[in-house]
């Protein structure tokens, strides 16, 4: 999406718009901003606003906007094209910046959003991708309503906007993704479900209107776009070469789902291309799919400047015009940047655009600001009008920051007699490591100032007394300080290590070329371990995975977590996990790979499925065919889970029409139409029960393999399910099955079918034999 600040953009393309923004965005300051929020159609105090169609609340949200448009001029319409939106005083209509973000907590990042003494921060969540670790879909939601609490609070004393930007529901596809961090990891279900609950939380109003918005949530970057900075390939040249089967069955998913399920107000198209086509010019991907097949109700937008990469960076075009054509013509609506208000109005004149598709696009742009009540007049007297700074970074909002990253965090290696450490027995722990005492790495990017913060180091004295020594100057570690480590280390009853990356390692157009940790890390660790004479505990502070199959195999480092960038509460968090308050639960969205995968597979190729002629092993755990450090869905707990089968088919029959060809010859599967999947569908009922002496809550995945046909996935996350359990508790966890959507598959061409055969369905960790026939 948009640059996380605009003043860093400067260095890769010289542009006016990004140059002017970064110097607005440093120029932000602490003093009170003004108290009141922006809106339309102010009846009080311009009674006259009455009589305009667009300004009466009580009718339909297509009467009013038909009846606005009607009575723009075509220069009002244009300025209605991009993010900073011109007022049309005659209509009592003021400017509107539609460029926030909310990828975590209510950010400063985009200029519709800022904080001041009124209002100083905004709690401040995990970053994405610890959040997901959770598997926690009302934990998602449940974050989406608290920040969009948070953000009309803030609108209502003119500090925020009313559209916010996010989530990032991009699929992780290789490790070395500088914002994977900001996604919800490799796996299209998991990416579906937490797009869609937290769009969810974001927008739905609380009165249950489902014509009207919280906020406006927006899906991105659309589509296929997880290449940004790497070995000189960036994100603006990048050209993605996709197959009709991994566009259906893996990066488009994530997009469908946050349509239909989550109801989302807007699609964001991204910086690269597909197939050799810029994504915000391809009618058949913004007009054909999102509005079509899809049927969004909302607007589309561009990533920020992308019409502007269009043309200087990918040269689609010979002129501005005909890019602002193409983009209008393909179905976007709203521009990121200046692009559509400089070059449209010459387009239409030229007659490359009719000014009917102008009219489309102020059309979805106006309806998305109805249906958020920006046209019904002062906001004080509707359903958030009553929210002020007082209902931002309450103590409750703050506590619910600290309960998602204790659900995120996730415990990889566990030697008996290490984790939970006892902080009655422990008289002496060593904190060590560049990322100890940090804070703003903490809250990774897209982010706000937080509430306030609590370090690693801080999270752990406030149990115990600490000795602390950063071992390295920064994350980077060029030379480390072994000697004093050490030290400190051998006088300690234990040792918590907090190493791994931040934002200088992997950002938004920076993507990594090692997967390992950097600098001297690795010898810091093994030296500081072999110093220890009691548990050593590694924390990884990272938004990608690393490599760190030394520490795994390395018997003195006792337990090893990774901690994601959990937010403000990170280091409450983590002291409650390593003290036993809280018993972990968390599981890893992404699978962790070892250096050499790096030396074997290009970044840039898209192909998530392995290539036996050339020896290239395929994408993420559904694909990917070589050894990783750990793999998706990894993560143990202080307690033992069992699993028991209490409910499962082992036979289902596949009714077809009378003269199908599969009744008379041989069919390796077939096709999902609605004839053959009607009621097509069983449960599973799993019994788990908690034996070991630690309540907790436990994930519960539900994977299955089909039969090896049409390249299917080795094993797919069908869904997933948190069971809380105190000790020698049992409890049934039940799966839906709906046999053409769960246990289909996407063939070669792009077609969903049912695959004929043995399906193996992974429930827990048990393994259950499903022959599906006809």
């Amino acid at each position: 999406m948009a640059l996380k600040n605009r003043a860093s953009s400067v260095k890769n393309r010289a542009s006016p718009v990004f140059a002017i923004l970064a110097i607005f965005m440093l120029c932000i300051t602490n003093t009170s901003a003004q108290n009141n929020p922006v809106f339309a159609c102010d009846t009080d105090k311009n009674p006259g606003l009455k009589n305009f169609t667009f300004c009466d609340p009580s009718l339909d949200v297509k009467t009013r906007v038909d009846d606005l448009v009607k009575r723009l001029t075509l220069q009002e319409k244009i300025v209605n094209l991009v993010d900073n939106a011109g007022s049309i005083d005659r209509l009592g209509i003021p400017k509107y910046e539609w460029w926030s973000e909310a990828l975590h907590g209510v950010s400063y990042v985009g200029p519709g959003t800022h904080f001041s003494g009124l209002v100083p921060g905004a709690t401040s969540f995990p970053q994405v991708i610890l959040t997901a670790a959770s598997f926690n879909e009302t934990l998602f939601k449940t974050i989406g309503k608290v920040v969009s609490t948070e953000a009309r609070a803030m609108y209502n004393v003119g500090l925020a906007g009313l559209t916010y930007w996010s989530p990032n529901i991009n699929i992780f596809r290789d490790p070395r993704w500088g914002r994977g961090q900001e996604t919800p990891g490799e796996d299209p279900t998991l990416t579906s479900k937490y797009g869609a609950a937290y769009v969810q939380g974001l927008q739905e109003s609380d009165d249950g209107d489902k014509d009207r918005l919280k906020v406006g949530a927006c899906c991105k970057h659309y589509t296929a776009y997880d290449v940004d900075n790497w070995k000189g390939i960036d994100r603006y040249h990048f050209n993605a070469v996709v197959t009709k089967q991994d566009m259906d069955d893996t990066y488009q998913p994530p997009f469908k789902s946050c349509v239909i399920d989550g109801n989302v107000a807007s699609v964001m198209c991204s910086y690269n291309q597909v197939n050799g086509k810029p994504t915000c010019g391809d009618p058949d991907l913004l007009t054909g799919v999102i509005r079509g097949e899809w049927k969004l109700n909302g607007y589309i937008s561009s990533d920020c400047d992308s019409l502007d990469v269009m043309f200087n960076s990918q040269h689609w075009e010979k002129t501005p015009e005909q890019i602002a054509a193409d983009a209008l013509i393909a179905g976007l609506d709203l521009n990121c940047g200046d692009f559509l208000g400089k070059h449209t109005e010459a387009a239409v004149k030229a007659g490359l655009v009719k000014e009917l598709e102008v009219d489309r696009a102020v059309a979805n742009n106006f309806a998305t600001l109805m249906r958020l009540g920006f046209f019904d007049g002062d906001p004080s007297k509707h359903i958030y009008g009553k929210l002020g700074p007082k209902d931002v970074c309450t103590s409750a909002n703050q506590e619910l920051a600290r309960e998602a990253a204790r659900q995120g965090i996730v415990l990889l290696k566990n030697s008996p007699g290490s984790l939970p450490l006892s902080p009655t027995a422990i008289k002496s722990l060593a904190v060590i490591g560049p990322n100890a005492n940090v804070t703003k790495t903490m809250i990774g990017n897209y982010e706000g100032t937080p509430c306030k913060y609590t370090t690693l180091l801080q999270g752990l004295t406030a149990s115990v007394a600490t000795v602390y020594q950063a071992g390295c100057t920064n994350v980077g570690c060029g030379t480390a300080q072994v000697d004093e480590a050490k030290k400190v280390a051998a006088a300690a009853d234990a040792v918590v290590l907090v190493m791994g990356s931040d934002q200088s390692i992997e950002a938004e157009s920076r993507d990594r070329i090692d997967i390992t940790l950097p600098g001297q890390q690795n010898l810091l660790i093994t030296e500081v371990a072999s110093a220890a004479k009691g548990p050593v505990i590694l924390v990884i502070m990272s938004g990608g995975g690393m490599d760190i199959q030394f520490a795994k195999d390395d018997p003195k480092i006792t337990s090893i977590l990774w901690v994601g960038f959990p937010g403000e509460a990170g280091g409450a968090a983590l002291a409650d996990i390593v003290f036993g308050q809280y018993n972990p639960s968390g599981r890893l969205p992404m699978s962790w790979y070892p250096q050499s995968y790096t030396e074997k597979v290009n970044m840039t190729n898209m192909n998530m499925r392995p290539d036996p002629a050339t020896g290239y092993p395929g994408r993420t755990y559904r694909f990917y065919k070589g050894e990783t450090v750990y793999t998706f869905g990894d993560g143990i707990s202080f307690s033992e889970f069992t699993h028991h089968l209490v409910t499962a088919p082992k036979l289902v029959s596949v009714p077809l029409e009378e003269g199908h060809v599969c009744k008379s010859s041989a069919c390796k599967s077939i096709d999902t139409v609605e004839q053959t999947c009607k009621n097509l569908a069983f449960n599973i009922h799993l019994r788990v029960t908690n034996s070991g002496k630690m309540g907790g809550s436990h994930t519960v995945f539900f994977f299955s393999s089909p039969p090896s046909v049409h390249g299917a996935p080795q094993k797919h996350l069908l869904g997933f399910q948190k069971v809380n359990l105190a000790p020698r508790q049992q409890g049934v966890v039940k799966f839906h099955v709906d046999v053409c959507k769960d246990l289909s598959l996407v063939d070669e061409v792009g077609t969903r079918k049912v695959a004929l055969g043995q399906h193996i369905l992974h429930v827990g960790n048990l393994k259950h034999s499903l022959n599906l026939r006809i």
